[in-house]
Parts: structure tokens; C-alpha cells; sequence
């Protein structure tokens, strides 16, 4: 892998430390935004890795797998995270959005998010080995 690959890796890696940090805390609204960074930085990783380029400043994950060409590869569950994930990167950051978004984070399914993201993070690690 190049440099820019393990960059956008190695950012991955800090963010998902952080995300269970934040679970650990019952933070659970930053936890899911921090998920959404570890899935955004991988897929950027992908992108890097096949184009060689910088990847696009946009935060949409479904078109980032897409532009990735790894879209088409994944599971629906994995389609299925990528979608719940976008709305706990912007909304999290909007007062307006907070409590509402903030009382569909039981520990339950942050719990699942979380393993989930790291689940794809793993998948997404394996694709770039080959």
C-alpha cells in the first residue's frame, strides 16, 4: 500500500479507539459520529488505493463506496451501515437534530453499530491487501 492508503488507515485506526472510548462513556450520539469517520476515512482509503488520487471532499458514504468501486461488492447489511450512518454525521453536529437523534442510540444498538463499523473497517482492509 502507499502512503496515502496508510494515512487515511491510520486515521481510521485512531477514530475507532475513539469511538469505543466514547461507547465506553455512554457517549453514544459522538460515538456514532466517530463511526461515521472511521467508515468515511476507509472508504477514502479505497479510493486512494484505486485512483491513486485524493479522495473527494464529500462525507456521503454510499457515494464514496461507489466512486471506491467497492459499492456493488458489499453485503446488504454493510449497504444497510453505510445509510444509518450518514445521518449521525450531520445531524450530530446540529442542536436542532441532537435530542432526537440522541434518544435512537440505545446501548443496544450502539453497541451493534459499533461492532458492525469495525467489522467493515476489517472488510475494507482485506480488499486493499489484495
Amino acid at each position: 500500500m502507499n502512503d496515502k492508503v496508510d494515512y487515511w488507515l491510520e486515521l481510521c485506526d485512531d477514530d475507532l479507539i475513539t469511538a469505543k472510548t466514547l461507547f465506553d462513556h455512554k457517549r453514544y450520539l459522538h460515538m456514532g459520529f466517530f463511526c461515521h469517520l472511521v467508515t468515511e476515512k476507509a472508504l477514502k482509503a479505497v479510493i486512494a488505493h484505486k485512483t491513486d488520487e485524493v479522495p473527494p471532499k464529500i462525507h456521503d458514504l454510499v457515494k464514496l463506496a461507489v466512486k471506491g468501486s467497492v459499492f456493488d461488492m458489499m453485503s446488504d447489511d454493510q449497504k444497510h451501515l453505510l445509510r444509518t450512518l450518514i445521518p449521525l454525521q450531520i445531524e450530530a453536529r446540529y442542536p436542532e437534530y441532537k435530542e432526537k437523534i440522541a434518544a435512537t442510540l440505545s446501548l443496544e444498538y450502539c453497541k451493534q453499530l459499533l461492532n458492525q463499523t469495525e467489522e467493515l473497517l476489517c472488510w475494507i482492509k482485506t480488499r486493499l491487501e489484495k
